[in-house]
């Protein structure tokens, strides 16, 4: 018993004194706006410039679309997430989400725009155009939880001209933004939905493929981007992330460069779950011109449908 308290407990003691500590691993997910392996250039060194100043084991995660990153936030897959507006609505109606941060763009404004875009060479110069000529276009719409790619011109461009977007055209396609640049590019797509984001880093990056094409519509200012948690997120954990984020790129050239690498972010604010009221907003909207203009519905079915939403969007008022 002597020899055991004194010669195998201190090196006992002393061996897990120099055992390293593991640290505690968050799983980053990344919406899919482009391809996995250009998303996975753009925000790797992001994440290991989290790594090292947090402590934190960051594991990154690229779904091949918007759902599967907020399946994974829903099922604690992944604890924090990059998302566009609609995709962070779901994912805090359905996913445990909260917003906690919202990106900056390099200049210092907080918003960006929906586009329609057109091979430079094609005959369809105005949306007029492409409603007229619709059935002779192949059509390119975002993913289905995208605020730029489907739910602002879904509004905008279709739910306020009366158009059913899903049998206008000759063809109609769900994709990436960077997927819907290439497909107009070698014209296999007419026309297809964008963004000022996208665009602008094509502008950058790439100016012979940026000049072959054409903007035809441009919405309104739509909130930039928020970074979304897990409520149930450990609070010592939330604020390492949070701190380390909204410190990020003040003054650094390095960090600078590497969030203007991403989609010219400049930093960030904090924000939270209200940044998303004009796209839940946006959504009834054009969930009440839809339903308004139903003819499969009887009068006193559409008067109790109009009336909730109504409803609906009186709450977010208050």
């Amino acid at each position: 018993m002597r020899l055991l308290r004194h010669f195998i407990l201190p090196m006992l003691v002393c061996a897990l004194a120099a055992a390293p500590v593991l640290s505690q691993e968050i799983n980053f997910g990344v919406i899919a706006t482009d391809s996995a392996t250009t998303q996975r250039e753009r925000w790797e060194p992001f994440f290991r410039d989290m790594e090292k100043k947090t402590g934190l084991k960051i594991t990154s995660f690229y779904a091949p679309d918007y759902a599967g990153v907020i399946e994974a936030m829903r099922f604690n897959k992944i604890q924090v997430a990059w998302y566009g507006n609609k995709s962070a609505m779901e994912a805090v109606d359905r996913a445990n989400g909260e917003v906690f941060a919202q990106v900056m763009y390099a200049d210092g404004t907080f918003g960006y725009n929906g586009l329609l875009i057109t091979h430079k060479d094609s005959p369809y110069k105005t949306v007029d155009d492409v409603f007229k000529n619709a059935k002779n276009i192949n059509f390119g719409i975002g993913d289905p939880n995208s605020t730029s790619g489907f739910l602002v011109p879904t509004y905008y461009v279709f739910a306020q001209n009366n158009v059913d977007h899903r049998t206008a055209f000759k063809t109609i396609r769900n994709a990436s933004h960077g997927a819907n640049i290439q497909a107009v590019l070698a014209r296999q797509l007419d026309v297809a939905t964008n963004n000022t984001e996208d665009m602008t880093k094509l502008e950058t990056t790439r100016p012979d493929l940026y000049a072959q094409l054409r903007v035809i519509w441009k919405s309104p200012l739509i909130a930039s981007d928020p970074f979304v948690w897990r409520k149930d997120l450990d609070p010592a954990v939330k604020g390492k992330i949070k701190a380390f984020v909204l410190g990020y790129a003040k003054a650094d050239p390095a960090e600078k460069a590497i969030l203007k690498s991403i989609y010219n972010y400049g930093g960030f604010r904090e924000s939270s779950n209200d940044q998303l009221i004009p796209v839940r907003q946006l959504e009834l909207f054009r969930d009440r011109t839809k339903t308004a203009s139903d003819d499969k519905l009887s009068p006193d079915e559409k008067t109790k449908a109009i009336a909730d939403i109504d409803r609906k969007l009186a709450a977010l008022k208050k």
